[in-house]
């Protein structure tokens, strides 16, 4: 199983994540500082089953760029989430440290969801 991410803007290419991402990742056991940002590619939507987005703004721009050919399935992250189906995760990025936090329990609660979807 590959597990990756990238985003729908090319703004932080090359870049590891935001420092208060790092902090509350590590606080929980995973440590993401040795990740860099890469925007989403045309054969993403071939080589993945699933590609996942965050908030609905994301989805509907992998949606655009999705190829006739792409065979992976578009969701959001919350959808696997009981109750939270269409819901987005918050981008802490304008936000204080505690957003962060609750981003982190959002992408723990549809990871699991996801999990136990594929299982």
């Amino acid at each position: 199983m590959i597990i990756d991410s990238a985003g729908t803007h090319d703004w932080h290419t090359g870049q590891p994540p935001d420092e208060r991402a790092q902090t509350v990742a590590a606080k929980n056991g995973a440590p993401i500082e040795h990740l860099r940002a890469r925007p989403v590619r045309t054969a993403d939507f071939r080589d993945f089953d699933f590609i996942i987005a965050l908030d609905n703004d994301n989805l509907a721009k992998l949606k655009a760029i999705q190829p006739s050919d792409g065979a992976a399935v578009l969701s959001l992250l919350l959808d696997y989430v009981e109750g939270r189906a269409g819901e987005g995760v918050i981008d802490p990025y304008y936000k204080d440290d505690e957003a962060f936090e609750l981003t982190w329990a959002d992408a723990v609660a549809g990871a699991k969801g996801l999990i136990a979807r594929l299982s």
